[in-house]
């Protein structure tokens, strides 16, 4: 039989509602299905933004107080789909309760509510917990680290990996918290942490940085056409030369202002054997280049393959079909699918709260580097 697994989910933007209608979706898309998520409560800042997601969502409640989904005992999942500087606060309240923990990347605003959680759910082995890093459920991906694991490139030599977007190039655009240093963090905290955990997901850790940020427009209106203005605190843009604990280096770019961009996750890995490049943009194929095989005076059959991964994920997925091509919300569906399954099983999913700890400590370094322009070190928690 399914476990029945009741979530709790605090905040209703955006992120909320795309964790919403993943936990709906599961029951669709994996058969047999080793759970049964609820949405027993939701909880936002307002009555009436409460009351609405409730009805939007299918929860049984809705509430202002996250003490109100803390304290039911038919919540046995909170999911943290709030603004960045509130995540360390609602996560380690979360596992003082008892509850086990999804939350939306980044895991903090700095490294030191990081360790503060690293702490507290250290303290709690029993309790399981996941990190929405959606873009290792991609299955080209998926199939990018089958293939690295299993030997295909050898040495990496070095690789290139970028995440653009152009949301922010308006300089019309009102401010919001996402450009608040206290709450946002900017493109390294948005975008950044994603290609951060894949690159490591993939090549393994980074032993130091070297980094620069841009921040390209310095003001932006209160509101949407006010003349009023106030200073934009994060960066538009950063640059992140890395070097690999294993060997090899790197370059990862983030950016708001990819003028034309949709969404540009992507990323070149070059090694002894071969190569392998992907960009979400062309999501449903990986391309490889195989250099053992063997070429003539024409070139033979050497060259880069497309490898057709569409929706082909691991059994009990069923819905869609595996040739079908794949979209952004199937990645969100996979990964609170792997972090429930786990649950259910008793270990381990891909993505823990460790792994949030982890990229923390990246974004850590990125910001001592680029204060000063030198190297620094990525002191990864044992």
């Amino acid at each position: 039989m399914s476990k029945r697994i009741g979530i709790g989910l605090v905040g209703f933007g955006f992120i909320g509602k795309v964790h919403t209608l993943a936990y709906r979706s599961i029951p669709l898309y994996f058969d047999p299905c080793p759970v049964e998520p609820v949405l027993v409560g939701v909880c936002t800042s307002r009555p009436e933004t409460a009351q609405k997601a409730v009805r939007t969502g299918g929860f049984e409640f809705g509430c202002n107080a996250l003490e109100e989904l803390l304290q039911r005992d038919d919540i046995d999942v909170i999911d943290v789909c709030t603004p960045n500087q509130m995540h360390k606060e609602q996560v380690i309240a979360a596992l003082e309760a008892g509850k086990h923990v999804y939350c939306d990347k980044p895991l903090t605003v700095t490294l030191a509510d990081a360790m503060e959680i690293d702490a507290a759910a250290r303290s709690k082995p029993e309790l399981h917990h996941g990190m929405a890093f959606h873009c290792r459920f991609i299955p080209a991906v998926m199939r990018a680290k089958r293939m690295i694991d299993a030997g295909f490139l050898g040495r990496v030599y070095h690789f290139r990996a970028t995440y653009y977007h152009a949301g922010y190039t308006d300089p019309g655009r009102p401010i919001s918290w996402r450009l608040s240093k206290e709450a946002g963090g900017g493109a390294l905290s948005d975008l950044g942490s994603h290609i951060i955990d894949a690159m490591m997901h993939l090549l393994g850790g980074f032993s130091r940085v070297r980094a620069s940020m841009e921040t390209y427009i310095p003001e932006r209106p209160v509101s949407k056409g006010s003349a009023e203005t106030v200073p934009v605190e994060v960066d538009d843009y950063v640059c992140i030369e890395a070097e690999l604990a294993q060997g090899g280096r790197g370059l990862i770019e983030a950016s708001r202002f990819a003028t034309g961009t949709q969404d540009g996750f992507g990323f070149e890995i070059y090694g002894e054997k071969g190569s392998l490049r992907f960009d979400m943009m062309d999501a449903n194929y990986l391309y490889a280049y195989d250099d053992t095989v063997p070429g003539d005076e024409l070139g033979g059959m050497r060259g880069y393959t497309q490898i057709e991964c569409v929706q082909r994920y691991p059994a009990p997925s069923a819905l869609p079909s595996p040739k079908l091509p794949v979209g952004w919300v199937r990645f969100h569906i996979q990964s609170i699918y792997d972090f429930l399954s786990a649950l259910a099983e008793g270990r381990c999913g891909s993505a823990t709260l460790f792994d949030g700890i982890r990229v923390q400590t990246v974004d850590d370094a990125v910001r001592r580097s680029a204060g000063d322009g030198r190297w620094a070190d990525v002191n990864t928690p044992a």
